[in-house]
């Protein structure tokens, strides 16, 4: 293909055009309605995603080495467009109420989903970097957007100091690899490490540490999760959403790609890194979460939980088996779409919930049965999909991503990761109890949610179902987005043992 075929980034300049036109829109008409680039937003992420459609099933597209327009990077940018979607309608009526100016909110949505899509199709390391950091800086202002709210001001600051910290640690890393194997091109770094003598150097252990530890920090791995629950607690509601979808999306995004690549012949060294990276992050994150009396904060450690589940399948591909690594990710690619599916559902319950009540804590859903059944629903099956309880989506997509990392070297975490769900059962539980088995506080009596956030909630509720009922569907376009994965592999390269 030509090597400066730009028809592959129109998906991408749809999304970037909108976002410059939006934000130029309330500039020239100041006193536009606030909730219209909301649904701007929406109709430009409707168009992305169409536009990302006509790219399913091309003939991968390089360009000049930097990125890639394949199967797996059409995935990620049609996952990335749902997501931007449906937080521009749960941002609506939220961001009404709460700013004056809300366009450059919408521009940055879908900026930070320009940078999920290419740490996906990055094919390079300073690529994958600099997609890496155009989504970073969208989230620092869009979690301390509520510029008179100092809790989400305070979060922002304190996910800059640390994501700064992490991006330093990051780049410290790629600059040791391309020390190393004088490349940041992930095909040509394979190929370099396929070559030397002996077992890998240290050099190469401390450039992966550092770069496992920089993208550990963006998915919110312990012992780099500390960022997390103060900035979901400070976001906006619906951004705490997306937050909590578009980085993990993201950050596993460029996993996948990397260790499927670049770092393919060096299996065995990081797999145990990986390894022990994912119990710390399982167990830190559920133990934690059951102290938690802050919704936003109990969503925060579940999420962190949800990362060390699919931190197994990172350390399944690295046994250097075509097979199991090509099964590993495609289940992977499942759990993600699922996981992305229950929390927004999540979130639009919770946000129409707390439009009409200004309650975000957990005790504050109590009597949500009574008041508000369908948001009661929608949350309750949010929850237990998170649980991985069966005719959910997490359910379907757990078992399938636990099985396929089933391998001898791998029992002792698989095992851990199902006793960490059934922990994760209890807190889920607490939260449920409150809806259901008291009375509402403060007199509050039945009510109807907005009919968008509504609709939307159990639109998303029913995907949830779908997905756990009849998981093929989205396991075949898993499957199809990883089928690339596994067809590059670099002249030069070897498997790993």
């Amino acid at each position: 293909m030509d090597q400066r075929d730009y028809t592959i980034f129109i998906p991408e300049f749809i999304a970037a055009g909108s976002a410059l036109a939006i934000i130029g829109l309330e500039l020239f008409f100041p006193k536009i309605r606030r909730d219209i680039p909301a649904y701007l937003t929406a109709l430009a992420a409707l168009a992305w995603g169409i536009a990302g459609a006509f790219y399913i099933g091309k003939d991968p597209n390089n360009f000049q080495g930097l990125v890639q327009s394949d199967n797996y990077t059409t995935f990620f940018r049609l996952l990335a467009a749902s997501i931007v979607f449906v937080t521009a309608l749960m941002s609506a009526s939220y961001m009404r109420e709460r700013t004056k100016t809300a366009a450059e909110y919408y521009g940055l949505l879908l900026l930070a989903g320009c940078g999920l899509v290419y740490m996906a199709a990055a094919r390079e390391l300073i690529t994958a970097y600099i997609s890496l950091e155009l989504l970073s800086f969208c989230l620092y202002i869009l979690v301390g957007f509520l510029k008179r709210d100092s809790l989400s001001s305070e979060a922002s600051l304190k996910y800059i100091l640390l994501g700064a910290f992490s991006s330093a640690m990051l780049l410290y890393g790629i600059s040791i690899i391309y020390g190393v194997t004088n490349s940041t091109g992930y095909d040509q770094i394979a190929v370099q490490l396929a070559q030397r003598s002996g077992d890998t150097d240290g050099a190469v252990i401390v450039g992966f540490v550092l770069i496992l530890a920089g993208v550990g920090f963006k998915v919110s791995a312990a012992p780099f999760h500390m960022w997390a629950p103060d900035a979901y607690e400070g976001a906006p509601l619906p951004i705490t959403g997306f937050l909590s979808t578009l980085s993990k999306a993201a950050g596993f995004a460029l996993f996948v790609r990397l260790f499927t690549a670049a770092f393919q012949v060096d299996a065995p060294e990081w797999r145990w890194a990986v390894a022990f990276l994912a119990a710390a992050t399982m167990v830190i994150g559920n133990l934690i979460a059951i102290q938690q009396s802050s919704l936003k904060r109990l969503v925060a450690y579940s999420s962190i939980g949800q990362v060390g589940y699919m931190l197994v399948v990172i350390a399944a591909i690295g046994y250097g088996d075509q097979e199991l690594g090509r099964n590993a990710s495609s289940a992977l690619l499942l759990h993600i779409g699922g996981y992305v599916v229950s929390t927004l559902a999540l979130f639009a319950a919770l946000t129409a919930y707390y439009n009409r009540t200004g309650k975000d804590t957990i005790v504050g859903l109590r009597g949500l049965a009574e008041t508000q059944p369908l948001l009661a629903m929608v949350i309750t099956v949010s929850l237990f999909s998170f649980a991985g309880l069966p005719f959910f989506a997490g359910f379907a997509t757990k078992l399938i991503m636990f099985q396929s990392a089933t391998t001898d070297g791998l029992l002792w975490l698989v095992g851990l990761a199902v006793v960490n769900s059934f922990i994760s059962l209890y807190y889920y539980l607490m939260v449920i109890r409150q809806m259901y088995l008291f009375e509402p506080e403060g007199g509050l009596t039945r009510f109807r949610p907005s009919p968008l956030l509504g609709a939307l909630a159990g639109v998303l509720m029913l995907g949830v179902v779908f997905i756990g009922v009849y998981p093929t569907a989205l396991y075949k376009a898993a499957d199809r987005a990883t089928e690339t994965l596994y067809q590059q592999a670099p002249t030069g390269a070897v498997q790993a043992p």
